[in-house]
């Protein structure tokens, strides 16, 4: 006899993010293309711009070709109306737009995919325009790379080349705008859709990324600038400090550094952002190019060679600015921090002597208080003698006693007496002042 358990139906529940998660990292997928290909390709910072003006905007251009506007998935879509493919990408500043279509027969590619592109609708496109490049992607059986590589030397331009894919392609660019377009010629030898679409996206991120990482050096010599300054400023008022003679001068002293600091955290906080998005920027530059695997044309630098004299330097720039700017707000810091230590110390200075001459003041108190009891116990004396003295004579009759003898006995005991009570009031508030 056996018996089996059936299989359970249930599952543990599941994360809200799982599958959100596990689909980024097939998010964004390159177009696949075939040759010949245009590529006209716009990324514009969308400051202030939400993601629904941007849809809007792509619904009007399907609305013009009665095509459905597929629905956003993480802020990326890809519509085809017939004429092109659009694909369109939200990034965290800016947001692209990239056109394919196979040119005419006839057709010399100078306007890229934008030929077939309403005008109307691309001109009124959100946002402020950063990045604008042509991507044209032909055989090598129909344009030859020697004829590429012949133009460019006789254009006398500084032209940067390079054959990517293990040689399965040919890539030539100038990375200058000519009528506000950068370009690129792709030449493919033996490259399949899927390669080529990864080729093309991997050229259209480097031409966005290495504009992109650059915002950082106007704000990299702006800030240079105020460095320079307050660096000069923080050394006059480290002298100041060091001859400051009065608590009055370490205070005009500190309230500069800490007007000097309040500067810097400033810049600080205006500029990490910044900073920090050049740098990660870069390093996907870089990516990009080693994931191009270039092999060097003979007389044209390559991609990494072009970045590496004209890129890194301006981010090797921004990232030394960055570094002396935090270098800067510690220094102020710990400046400040000193200052503030020595104007304490003074304030406890002060205070001690505050606090001696309060001591000396007590003790002055103490001995007139001791005074004052001495003439206290001359009256109490005084005004209880005079009291024996009364009641004696009133007795006079009763009892067999003078009373100014009375009296005479009476005067040392009572001031025994009122010394010995004052002496245990005395002892006994000392004892009250101890307990707490």
């Amino acid at each position: 006899m056996s018996s089996s358990t059936p299989a359970s139906t249930h599952r543990p529940a599941e994360h809200p993010l799982r599958y959100k998660l596990n689909n980024e990292v097939h998010a964004r997928p390159p177009v696949p293309v075939s040759h010949p290909q245009l590529v006209s390709y716009v990324a514009l910072m969308h400051d202030g711009l939400q993601e629904d003006d941007e849809l809007r905007h792509l619904q009007a251009l399907a609305d013009a070709y009665a095509r459905p506007l597929p629905q956003s998935d993480g802020g990326h879509l890809q519509l085809d109306v017939g004429d092109f493919r659009l694909k369109w990408e939200r990034h965290n500043e800016f947001s692209s737009y990239a056109f394919f279509r196979a040119p005419a027969a006839d057709e010399d590619g100078s306007r890229g995919a934008l030929g077939v592109v309403p005008s109307a609708w691309f001109d009124a496109l959100p946002g402020q325009l950063m990045v604008a490049t042509h991507i044209e992607l032909r055989s090598t059986a129909d344009l030859p790379p020697r004829a590429v590589m012949d133009r460019l030397i006789a254009s006398g331009r500084q032209a940067v080349g390079a054959q990517v894919s293990d040689g399965a392609a040919w890539v030539f660019t100038d990375f200058v705008l000519t009528d506000g377009w950068s370009r690129y010629t792709v030449l493919d030898e033996r490259l399949t859709p899927r390669q080529a679409g990864r080729t093309v996206q991997r050229l259209l991120e480097i031409e966005t990324y290495r504009v992109i990482a650059l915002l950082a050096f106007p704000v990299a010599k702006e800030v240079g600038r105020l460095l320079g300054r307050a660096e000069g400023e923080l050394a006059n008022l480290m002298d100041g400090m060091g001859n400051a003679s009065t608590a009055e001068d370490e205070r005009s002293v500190l309230s500069h550094l800490t007007r000097l600091a309040a500067e810097v955290e400033h810049s600080v906080a205006r500029t990490t952002y910044r900073f920090g998005a050049a740098q990660a920027y870069y390093r996907l530059v870089r990516s990009r190019i080693a994931e191009l695997r270039e092999h060097r044309i003979e007389g044209f630098p390559t991609m990494g060679e072009f970045m590496d004299r004209r890129l890194t330097p301006a981010i090797s720039t921004c990232e030394a600015i960055a570094r002396r700017q935090e270098d800067l707000s510690g220094r102020v810091a710990r400046n400040s921090q000193l200052l503030r230590t020595r104007v304490d110390i003074e304030l406890q200075r002060q205070n001690q002597e505050l606090l001696a001459q309060m001591n000396r003041r007590a003790k002055l108190q103490l001995r007139l208080q001791e005074t004052v009891e001495g003439l206290s116990i001359v009256a109490i004396t005084y005004y209880a003698s005079q009291l024996v003295q009364y009641v004696a004579k009133g007795a006079k009759y009763a009892l067999p006693v003078n009373p100014d003898i009375l009296t005479a006995v009476s005067i040392p005991l009572i001031a025994g007496m009122a010394a010995l009570g004052l002496r245990s009031m005395r002892r006994k508030l000392a004892a009250e002042e101890g307990a707490h």
